[in-house]
């Protein structure tokens, strides 16, 4: 854990108990500062009492004593309204900060890698961590990912922090500079959070702050905005600039091409590997995760043969086109993380015949761009508060059931998958979960319980039969 002396002797305001919370109160607690805890559900203040973590009811609190309110990054901190405990905090002149800017000052001089983008965050970022990891380099992987950033360990000047991070943790990062910024890509989500699109541009391209010519920027070019972005970026002059992309050559960057990684970052044209080889990162999408790692690892030093080999081994992250089961012939595929529009359909472009359990609580646009993988979709199980306008979306266009719940819903796909050989059975639900599940995570774990169940029922059938 990370001890944090600066705040010694100081109260500091903690708002939000998960993992990330907890994590912060504990290091302050550590670190001799009096914290004041607090969260808006009874069960996260239960659990922080607990562990011991102090309790102090920021609604109530005097303003006048804290010296920071350190802020977990589900709260909202300007839009749709601040939450009124960061309106106290703002009033009274106290910093709202998260806790990587925590880290950030008291690591000033390691080495930041900082990955952001609508989709593919945590398995580039998993990614780099892995190459990073596996070169023998010192270094911690986590921030949105994993572990929270205080549960690291201090690296100094010769190791890495590889950190995902949403626009909600850019908002209260204010004094890191990443060596290699990442922006994969944007597109709509969480604009209630910002404004509209243009906050939510403007929060991820904080991640290029104060970036200057020693540095480097990764830019993701498949998509219109993160390609104005970068078009920006190279204008101005600040810092490297490398695009990369997962559909084809982009001048100066690392790109697939044909099915094949190639490095053009210095005017080569490189072949660097056929991603056929990468078998946990498939598709286009995860071409560009690719790409992006490998200019991030190459910017830092890392050999690419070095990284070609890392990246061979890399076993994927759960509830990411995770492949959970093979039964007869038809694969089971756990894609929970994919809790948008955007982000299914890059998974319906990865297989043939799929049949889709799709639903949960829906985002804004729904189903609105995957129109043209419909035809890739022998059937779709539609599940949670999103079935009924899903089902309108659908209407006319492909075979679907309501469903209902993830049990039914798997259930019935799998029988009506039954002896299509080509089958993938897809959870990828085009939604976030909590209508029914408390994250993406409990979603997919659950999914991936229902098939272990049918694997085990259909193994003893077979038992009684023979």
């Amino acid at each position: 854990m990370i001890e944090l002396p600066f705040m010694e002797g100081c109260t500091v305001a903690v708002l939000g108990l998960g993992k990330s919370g907890r994590t912060a109160a504990r290091a302050l607690m550590a670190s001799g500062a009096e914290v004041w805890a607090w969260d808006d559900s009874e069960d996260a203040r239960n659990r922080a009492a607990d562990a011991s973590i102090p309790l102090v009811d920021l609604i109530q609190a005097d303003w006048n004593q804290p010296v920071s309110l350190i802020l977990s990054p589900g709260i909202p901190y300007h839009h749709p309204a601040p939450h009124p405990v960061v309106a106290k905090a703002q009033a009274a002149g106290v910093e709202v900060v998260g806790d990587i800017e925590l880290l950030g000052r008291i690591q000033p001089d390691a080495n930041y890698i900082g990955i952001t983008g609508t989709n593919g965050k945590s398995t580039t970022t998993a990614l780099i961590g892995h190459v990073l990891n596996m070169s023998r380099r010192l270094v911690y992987t986590g921030g949105n990912l994993g572990l929270p950033a205080l549960e690291f360990d201090p690296v100094g000047r010769e190791g890495f922090y590889v950190l995902e991070m949403s626009s909600y943790q850019l908002d209260l990062t204010l004094s890191i500079t990443f060596d290699v910024a990442v922006l994969l890509n944007i597109s709509p989500d969480h604009l209630d959070r910002h404004g509209g699109l243009d906050g939510y541009i403007a929060a991820k391209k904080q991640i290029f702050n104060r970036q200057t010519s020693h540095r480097t920027a990764v830019v993701g070019v498949d998509d219109a905005i993160s390609r104005e972005i970068f078009d920006e970026l190279k204008a101005a002059g600040k810092q490297r600039v490398i695009p990369v992309s997962g559909r084809g050559s982009v001048a100066g960057g690392v790109y697939a091409s044909d099915g094949v990684l190639v490095d053009d970052s210095e005017g080569k044209q490189v072949p660097i590997l056929p991603l056929s080889e990468l078998e946990h990162l498939p598709g286009e999408h995860n071409w560009q995760n690719a790409a992006a790692a490998y200019a991030a690892c190459q910017a830092v030093g890392v050999d690419p043969a070095v990284i070609m080999a890392c990246m061979r081994s890399f076993a994927g992250l759960p509830h990411r086109q995770e492949l959970v089961a093979e039964l007869d012939g038809v694969r089971f595929v756990n894609d929970s993380k994919a809790t948008n529009a955007e982000a299914a359909g890059r998974a319906l472009s990865c297989y043939e015949r799929i049949y889709w359990i799709a639903g949960g609580r829906a985002k804004e646009g729904g189903l609105e761009g995957l129109e043209a993988l419909f035809p890739r979709i022998v059937q779709a199980f539609l599940i949670g508060e999103a079935a009924e306008d899903f089902a309108k979306a659908l209407e006319g266009q492909l075979s679907f059931e309501h469903s209902g719940t993830l049990e039914t819903a798997v259930r019935q796909a799998a029988q009506a998958a039954a002896g299509d050989d080509k089958a993938v059975v897809l959870l990828s639900p085009a939604c976030a979960s909590f209508d029914q599940f408390a994250n993406f995570e409990a979603r997919g774990d659950a999914f991936r319980a229902l098939v272990k169940s049918l694997k085990e029922n259909k193994a003893t059938a077979g038992q009684v039969s023979s």
